[in-house]
């Protein structure tokens, strides 16, 4: 990246967000903030002085962006440097001969019908067990609504879950007065079904023959990149269609699931403004989650929200956006963590694009067990694809420890 042709007061700041080095990008990122707060308060004086400042405008907007960008290299940074501790910590695998039988089977199609745990008769194969746990690792530090919510395994087509509904009476008595039967409880149920997700990479039949490459890891990680990509979209606006899961912004009031769960919808707060977010609007969201889901609660927004959540102040002039002052720590909004979700929804009239709360006892991700590969050497040739599937689903837990900010007066 060509810094040099930059602004001279991003010179400095830019010039680390190639180093691997997060405390390095860190230090970059706070000195970023202080010019941010100067140059928001330049631009401030010239709003309070009825003119609009060109210059200041772009200025603020690049030292935005270049927050934003710093803050992302970090994050990233740090995701990466957890993902290279993950594998098997120089242990042996727990099959290995099962292990090589699936990578031979990856590169010839030989199949060994003694090793009944892969499907010969379809020439397709269940993952061995290291490469599914490195999937599933690695979807937690790429996908950021598994990394927050919930995630239950189970083994058959759905999860059904019960919901206590209260509803049990009680009453006073004297010594020997009667005591009739009371009402008891009822309860609701909610279902979760499994859709298919699938990733179909592919490479060359001369490269799987000739090349010395990992072939776990190499399609562990083309798997991994797509599966993030459909879960991301699906578990945050998933619609059910074609066994999708259904989206967590779905269950807000209003939205298509709405009357879908025994406890109710998920209830939106009124920012204030009817076409933006305001310090106000931010404070009045936190105060509408019960306070026995504070202490695990979290903002979730997109990139450009966080941008202008960046603006906020509270009534003393703090800035209600803080970056992270230490590798592994979230940017944090009124002193809550900030999980960036890119499918969260833009900010405009009447839109949801913020959600506050407990993510882990408001949504539930629920995994079928195992991931299936099947070689196909016919369809594309010269290309060998892996047509590799997993079966998810996901839905609402709880509505209570969750609320949405709605952009309206």
């Amino acid at each position: 990246m060509a810094y040099h042709k930059q602004p001279a007061f991003l010179r400095g700041i830019q010039s680390v967000r190639a180093d691997a080095n997060p405390t390095a990008i860190m230090a970059s990122l706070q000195t970023a903030f202080e010019a941010f707060k100067t140059t928001h308060a330049d631009q401030m004086k010239g709003v309070n002085a009825k003119f609009d400042d060109v210059v200041t405008n772009d200025k603020l907007g690049k030292i935005n962006g270049t927050i934003g960008e710093l803050q992302a290299a970090l994050d990233d940074t740090i995701a990466k440097m957890a993902a290279g501790s993950l594998g098997t910590g120089g242990k042996s695998v727990r099959d290995p001969e099962y292990n090589g039988a699936f990578a031979q089977h990856m590169r010839k199609g030989d199949v060994q019908a003694s090793l009944n745990k892969g499907l010969a008769a379809e020439g397709g194969y269940l993952a061995p067990i290291e490469w599914d746990r490195s999937i599933t690792d690695k979807l937690i530090l790429v996908s950021p609504m598994r990394d927050i919510c919930r995630v239950q395994k189970v083994s058959g087509t759905g999860f059904s879950k019960l919901f206590n509904l209260r509803g049990t009476a009680s009453g006073w008595v004297g010594e020997t007065a009667a005591r009739p039967e009371t009402a008891g409880p009822t309860l609701g149920t909610l279902n979760y079904m499994l859709g298919e997700i699938y990733a179909n990479p592919s490479a060359t039949q001369q490269l799987l023959d000739d090349a010395e490459i990992d072939l776990e890891t190499w399609l562990a990680a083309e798997v991994q990149t797509e599966f993030a990509y459909q879960e991301n979209l699906a578990f945050v606006s998933g619609t059910g269609a074609n066994n999708r899961p259904n989206g967590i912004l779905t269950y807000v009031t209003g939205g298509t699931n709405a009357a879908a769960h025994p406890f109710g919808a998920i209830l939106a707060t009124n920012s204030g403004l009817a076409a933006a977010v305001s310090a106000d609007g931010i404070q009045n969201l936190i105060t509408s989650l019960p306070s026995a889901f504070t202490n695990a609660a979290r903002f979730a927004m997109n990139r450009a929200t966080i941008g202008l959540v960046r603006l906020l102040k509270d009534g003393q002039g703090n800035y209600l956006w803080q970056p992270s002052y230490q590798a592994g720590q979230p940017q944090t909004l009124a002193g809550y963590p900030i999980t960036e979700l890119p499918a969260m929804p833009a900010v405009a009239a009447n839109s949801k694009p913020i959600l506050f709360g407990d993510f882990s006892q408001a949504y539930m991700i629920v995994d079928g067990v195992g991931v299936r590969v099947l070689r196909d050497p016919f369809t594309n040739k010269p290309f060998v694809q892996f047509y590799t599937t997993k079966r998810v689903g996901g839905g609402l837990l709880n509505p209570e420890a969750m609320k949405a900010l709605n952009i309206s007066v």
